[in-house]
């Protein structure tokens, strides 16, 4: 989102913080940047301004952290503005760091609107609807709801799955699964490797040019974190059919709902290739035995907040 690299502005800032609806807590900012636009008019319709900005989260799980910000001090402080889960650093140098030049209008191209220099870019609505009137040389708290933000969750990247579940012992599955699943192992009966999720112990029984049958050999108690938690390995069945099981529990609690980061590291997630692959844990129902993943951005479906410090208009 930001410009070509230049100097930081140094940022002031005294903090209120206000009761919000339900009990939580908002943060406001007073006091804004010292920069080039002191004394020029109000933000207009159609003008294109210069920004530094801090967004926070105004509802859901994660409110009052910061999800992006312009602003090196900011960025490196995680006392102060604590992060969100999805939260990226732009670099560990100031200079990675910059003003965000935004077109103040709902008909910015997506490739931007140019000027001495410089690219405007598109960025949310209720952004730069809540520019418009803002003083330059100070800080303006603009609240964003979903609609005018990043839209509401997308229900069909949403997955409910059990909190436990069990896989086969022994698997057999095609050449090129095996390959996909377990790069870089030999294929050769008898041949021992580590499962690279799980970490438990696995034995090839056979393999040809079309199928591979392996042996999982993981004890009770055994215990990993293939997408990002603590998973346990409650028991293993005995079959002399083949049909023996392993059954895992996954340790997540209801408190964890909205602040656990996870990995699809088997790619079948609703979104998952969208999303990366990640995903955020937002729900736990002990009581119904799941969880639930959710491949949304964190921003989709919340309140946002953006603290915006015009520092230049360009009528």
């Amino acid at each position: 989102m930001a410009s070509a690299p230049s100097p930081l502005v140094p940022i002031v800032l005294v903090v209120l913080i206000v009761a919000a609806t339900g009990g939580g807590l908002g943060y406001l900012y007073d006091k804004g940047l010292p920069g080039k636009a002191s004394g020029a008019a109000a933000v207009q319709l159609g003008d294109n301004v210069t920004v530094n900005y801090i967004g926070l989260f105004g509802s859901g799980p994660e409110q009052g952290k910061v999800f992006d910000t312009s602003l090196y001090a900011v960025a490196t402080d995680n006392i102060a503005y604590p992060k969100s889960l999805e939260f990226h650093a732009r670099g560990s140098s100031p200079s990675n760091y910059t003003t965000l030049d935004v077109h103040v209008g709902g008909n910015t191209p997506s490739s931007g609107y140019s000027l001495g220099g410089l690219t405007f870019i598109q960025v949310v609505p209720g952004f730069w609807q809540g520019l418009v009137g803002a003083a330059p040389n100070q800080t303006t708290a603009i609240v964003v709801p979903p609609s005018l933000g990043y839209g509401n969750v997308n229900q069909a990247c949403l997955s409910t799955k059990p909190l436990t579940y069990t896989i086969p012992v022994v698997q057999t599955v095609t050449g090129s699964t095996f390959a996909k699943d377990y790069p870089g192992v030999l294929t050769a009966s008898g041949a021992q490797f580590t499962d690279p999720h799980y970490g438990w112990p696995v034995v090839i029984l056979s393999a040809n040019a079309s199928f591979v049958t392996y042996e999982n050999l993981p004890q009770p108690g055994w215990s990993a974190s293939p997408s990002g938690w603590p998973v346990t390995v409650t028991n293993v069945s005995a079959a002399a059919n083949g049909s023996a099981t392993i059954t895992l529990e996954n340790q997540l609690f209801p408190s964890q709902a909205g602040h656990l980061l996870g990995t699809d590291y088997a790619g079948t997630g609703p979104c998952s290739s969208s999303s990366g692959g990640r995903f955020i844990v937002s729900a736990v129902n002990l009581g119904g035995g799941t969880y639930t993943e959710n491949y949304n951005s964190e921003v989709q479906g919340q309140t946002l907040i953006f603290l915006v410090t015009v520092v230049n208009v360009f009528p």
